[in-house]
């Protein structure tokens, strides 16, 4: 149910966003409800409309018709949506991190080219260009993470062979995910080890060939009020920090610039397109090279030489695997 719901909001917001003009209510119906009757469709999409703006996405309410009023549509206007600069605490931006980095995941990439597949079989004109304002460039490439994702959504055990730091071999273990985090630049699974009877976190990326979902859907629950990031940040171990020192362009590198200690404004740097700014924080170095790598031209790593180096290899990698494919 919460799947389908999270989809259907997601269309919404998707339909409304990419079009210039108010979309007739009737026209929302026909393509995003079609299933439901005049009543029922009238009371979800009440509910959806107000889900979407409790969540601070605009949705406008305007005719269609400057002569006529009778006919009401409905809209997200692009530059309404795009958020300015914003400072979150560690938690906050712990969940809009986590947003960012599942969006370009093959679960919820698929629901967006599906909902573009509708809008485009009903000759519905798009302006795709719009969903940019929305689209975290920040992937989940853990081959594991569709099983404990799914998991957690299906409240499923998840049964996986995992080999720990300095073991000769894996052993099976039974998990029951409460979430998935990202934490230190890694993904891991929080939940109740029923082998251990405790609660664990397992890093993904340590895995040992395939995760599996077992049992019915619904077979256990997450203990109330369970916080999985402050459950990881307690189980893994902190990661080493040191200083970093990052050059971004002006008015880029908003990531950095919230974890920053300090930003240095109109300093030199590597060309002379634009101004640049320093940016000095404390950070582990793997964290702050996931953070640096979307960014591409517009932040280059001043130190320490690890994380230069670190970026420039992930960089060269890239390139390399892109000639490899010819670019697609």
């Amino acid at each position: 149910m919460a799947n389908r719901k999270s989809e259907r909001l997601l269309n919404l917001l998707i339909m409304l966003l990419v079009q210039r003009r108010y979309v007739p209510k009737s026209r929302i119906r026909e393509i995003l409800y079609p299933d439901q009757g005049e009543e029922a469709f009238e009371r979800m999409f009440d509910r959806d409309k107000e889900e979407l703006r409790s969540l601070g996405v605009p949705v406008e309410t305007g005719t269609l018709d400057a002569y006529f009023e009778d006919e009401v549509g409905y809209r997200i206007r692009p530059d309404q949506l795009a958020l300015p600069e914003i400072s979150l605490d560690a938690d906050e931006a712990a969940v809009v991190g986590l947003a960012g980095k599942v969006w370009q995941h093959a679960t919820l990439a698929d629901a967006t080219a599906e909902a573009l597949r509708k809008l485009a079989a009903a000759k519905v004109p798009v302006d795709v260009a719009a969903l940019d304002i929305v689209e975290p460039h920040i992937g989940a490439d853990e081959p594991t993470f569709d099983v404990f994702w799914a998991a957690t959504q299906e409240r499923r055990e998840v049964v996986f062979d995992y080999r720990r730091p300095g073991a000769p071999e894996a052993r099976t273990r039974h998990l029951q995910p409460w979430g998935v985090v990202r934490y230190s630049g890694r993904w891991y699974a929080v939940g109740f080890d029923t082998d251990r009877g405790e609660e664990r976190v397992f890093r993904l990326s340590r895995i040992q060939g395939p995760a599996r979902l077992v049992g019915e859907p619904g077979s256990y629950e997450i203990p109330e009020g369970t916080d999985i990031r402050a459950v990881a940040t307690r189980l893994v171990p902190a990661p080493a920090t040191e200083p970093v020192a990052v050059l971004v362009r002006a008015g880029t590198g908003h990531g950095l610039r919230r974890m920053a200690d300090a930003v240095e404004a109109d300093v030199p740097g590597p060309d002379d397109r634009t101004a640049w700014d320093r940016v000095r924080l404390t950070a582990s170095p793997r964290v702050v090279a996931d953070e640096i790598l979307p960014y591409g031209a517009d932040a280059y790593v001043e130190s320490p030489d690890s994380l230069r180096a670190d970026v420039r290899g992930r960089l060269t990698t890239l390139l390399r695997t892109l000639q490899t494919t010819g670019g697609q």
